[in-house]
């Protein structure tokens, strides 16, 4: 039977109800305001009292009114049907709603019911299976979607029975297994997965140890991001933080994109509706909306279903992971997910850490972080859910509790610089500031070492060496001035200058430097490299400075032609020419 409830006391969309039977935390309920049913989940229980979090405006809540207990926390629904869908943060179909904006108490289901789906079976009559394990696959767009034991089950169990190859719905029962105990269990293609518990249903969980590829210099070259690995990129706004996650998931070599946006201002998040149904996919020639599931929670949404909208995410990211796939998670941004959190703590009245965020926010940070990672399936496969998130933090300081507490949670750091956005230089990542922990990993550097160059790791921090150095020499001049420095200054500067335009920078707009591959990319910065290796002579700064800006207008030229292509080499003797009219004896 289940418990039920009164309201006793409302405080925004913090709900102290008094129940008539036993409650646990983060269990689901559903509130009657009338003939509305608003959803709330259990995020406190003492004594008789549950203090439960309200999904929506509680906006004519009354004491007294009346609460029912579901008995189960909050569930991600796990299918066929995922891909190309718009849901808000607790999984309801936006694409189901009506009019403009959202009712209270309007709630849509996940999946389609009525849908065929042509199922193949894998496992055979007999098969041992435990969760997780591959029974079958349906086509889901081009993407092969495995149908799983499901995950909530514990042990190893026979496959009884399993239908042949043909049409079925989701809810039909496509197979049953048999426990120890000759108890039957009938298995459909749907299943249910509390959102904030990890999903498990893997053999081990290696260090990553390999890159992700991304297209993107700033981050393939300086910073890798490993697959299975996470990131953030935090920055004040107007610095590109959602142009560059937009970049990296039309770009990034992976199966499948997620999208969180977690608390975005709505016009972002109508952006991201109308432009990706008609972005063209460059891994499957399609459209990129086929291999891409959109979690949408805008700031002016209820500030509870923020939260819920990161962990429905990455479940989702989870359940693909589970089936031998490449996931992207893109959660835009953390900074609104952890502003939930604290609005939340604040109302329970709980003891307050730095900027009255709650005193656990790291651990919390940390716990959902830790969920991304490659994993080894039961059957030998792989699978990795890789995660990226955005930080904004309040004026562009990366000294605030969120920034900190991500950064010691994420391995990959992307500063967006204020500076840089407001001197055009896109992707705006500091290159100081920013930093990859993964070229730390000793399995990271020998990939990076054999499947690019040997000595690859070595000249990736030369030329971080050298960006350095040519900061440091631009403050001498910037002290002194042009003519108070020696000219080997100005020189140092714009080798710097080289690598920051050639290599850091990147039009997110032009056809071929928008992405640009390993071995592009391999290429270029040894060209560069070479150049800073090289001694010239100047007679005066001024010659200093026109020679490398000649230069770097003749090397991103090279950016904009088709790698190796005639326009691309009749560059590259202009800049051979240049060097050698320049090049010290």
């Amino acid at each position: 039977m289940k418990t039920k409830g009164k309201v006793t006391g409302i405080i925004a969309n913090l709900v102290t109800v008094e129940v008539d039977g036993p409650v646990a935390q983060n269990e689901i309920c559903y509130i009657y305001r009338g003939e509305t049913k608003l959803m709330a989940e259990v995020i406190k229980v003492t004594g008789k009292f549950a203090y439960v979090q309200v999904f929506e405006s509680t906006r004519g809540l009354k004491v007294n009114d009346t609460v029912d207990f579901e008995g189960h926390m909050l569930e991600a629904t796990l299918g066929p049907g995922l891909l190309s869908k718009n849901y808000d943060g607790l999984q309801h179909d936006l694409a189901k709603m009506d009019g403009v904006f959202l009712k209270a108490g309007d709630y849509t289901e996940a999946l389609d019911y009525d849908v065929e789906w042509e199922f193949t079976p894998i496992a055979k009559v007999g098969d041992t299976v435990t969760a997780g394990d591959w029974l079958g696959e349906v086509p889901e767009n081009w993407a092969s979607h495995k149908i799983m034991v499901p995950f909530k089950l514990n042990g190893s169990y026979t496959l009884k029975s399993i239908v042949d190859k043909g049409n079925y719905k989701i809810n039909q029962t496509i197979a049953v297994i048999t426990d120890n105990d000759g108890k039957d269990i009938d298995v459909t293609m749907e299943q249910k997965w509390p959102v904030k518990m990890a999903i498990t249903a893997f053999k081990n969980k290696p260090r990553p140890f390999k890159i992700m590829e991304t297209g993107v210099r700033a981050i393939d070259t300086f910073n890798p991001i490993a697959e299975g690995g996470t990131g953030f990129i935090p920055g004040p706004f107007g610095c590109g933080k959602t142009v560059l996650q937009h970049a990296i998931s039309k770009q990034a070599e992976a199966d499948l994109i997620v999208m969180a946006a977690c608390g975005e201002r709505a016009n972002e998040v109508v952006e991201i509706f109308a432009e990706f149904p008609h972005l063209d996919d460059p891994r499957t020639g399609r459209k990129l909306m086929e291999r891409t599931t959109i979690i949408a929670n805008t700031s002016n949404m209820p500030v509870a279903a923020r939260e819920a909208s990161v962990y429905t995410a990455m479940t989702i990211a989870e359940y693909y992971r589970a089936m031998g796939l490449k996931v992207l998670l893109l959660a835009d941004s953390t900074s609104r997910w952890a502003q939930a959190l604290r609005e939340m703590s604040n109302r329970m009245e709980e003891l307050p850490g730095p900027d009255a965020f709650p005193m656990d926010l790291p651990a919390v940070i940390a716990n959902f972080y830790s969920r991304a990672g490659l994993v080894y399936l039961n059957n030998g496969e792989t699978g990795s859910v890789t995660f990226m998130g955005t930080v904004s933090p309040a004026g562009g300081n990366l000294k605030e509790p969120v920034t900190e507490s991500t950064k010691k949670a994420a391995r990959c750091f992307y500063a967006l610089s204020q500076q840089r956005a407001d001197s055009k230089r896109y992707p705006a990542i500091d290159p100081m500031e920013s930093y990859s922990k993964y070229l730390e990993y000793p399995e990271i550097m020998e990939y990076l070492n054999k499947t690019i160059d040997e000595n690859w790791v070595d000249k990736v921090l030369k030329a971080k060496n050298i960006v350095q150095r040519g900061k440091e020499a631009y403050e001498q001049i910037n002290i002194l001035g042009d003519d108070g420095v020696p000219i080997e200054y100005h020189d140092r500067f714009w080798k710097a200058e080289l690598i920051d335009f050639i290599i850091l920078q990147q039009d997110a707009f032009d056809k071929i430097d928008s992405s640009c591959p390993l071995n592009r990319q391999k290429y270029m910065l040894e060209k560069v490299l070479s150049i800073c290796e090289m001694n010239f002579k100047f007679e005066h700064f001024e010659d200093c400075s026109k020679f490398y800006k000649g230069g770097i207008n003749s090397l991103r030229q090279m950016n904009y032609s088709v790698f190796e292509s005639d326009e691309f080499n009749k560059y590259e003797k202009e800049i051979d020419t240049l060097l050698n009219e320049r090049k010290a004896e």
